[in-house]
């Protein structure tokens, strides 16, 4: 090992007290619960220059990668948001409120509404998701290429045990 971080150190003093203990558990986990605090600082920052809150973001974001006309119904953002109904309902009223979406009519049931991305909700999400593809590449830079892409597939593989 060539550089001992915080967690090497907490786990040797455990080690030390628990010797019966595996901790390789948390020589993974703890160091994942500590990249995720500078993620979620880098993108709280991001969102912040651009002016949207988080759960903005995760209505936005679903919306512009739906592709052009960048529209979905309520039911398909909640699918994608994992929130509430009503929580959905006041999130778009809050986003139509900044025009930063519309709601429009269902050319297909008549009954329904499409929620739509306005000009300025997507000029909003695009400089946003490039500063956080900026801020993200910033927080990996200590990897290269090869190392980003095997952490990814053993992410993958560990997310994937969570939704089986």
């Amino acid at each position: 090992m060539s550089e001992a971080d915080e967690v090497d150190r907490i786990v040797g003093a455990w080690n030390t007290q628990r010797p019966d203990l595996d901790f390789s558990p948390l020589e993974v986990l703890s160091r994942m619960d500590r990249l995720s605090r500078h993620l979620d600082r880098a993108r709280r920052e991001v969102f912040r220059r651009s002016d949207l809150e988080s759960w903005e973001w995760d209505v936005l974001s679903a919306l512009r990668r739906a592709g052009a006309p960048f529209q979905l119904s309520p039911k398909q953002l909640l699918q994608q948001t994992l929130v509430s109904s009503g929580t959905m309902t006041n999130r778009i009223d809050r986003l139509v409120g900044r025009r930063l979406v519309r709601r429009e009519a269902d050319p297909g049931d008549g009954r329904s509404v499409l929620v739509t991305l306005t000009d300025d909700g997507r000029i909003r999400v695009d400089a946003a998701i490039t500063r956080l593809v900026d801020a993200e590449a910033e927080l990996l830079r200590a990897l290269s290429r090869g190392d980003r892409e095997r952490l990814a597939g053993l992410l993958r593989k560990l997310s994937l045990s969570f939704d089986a």
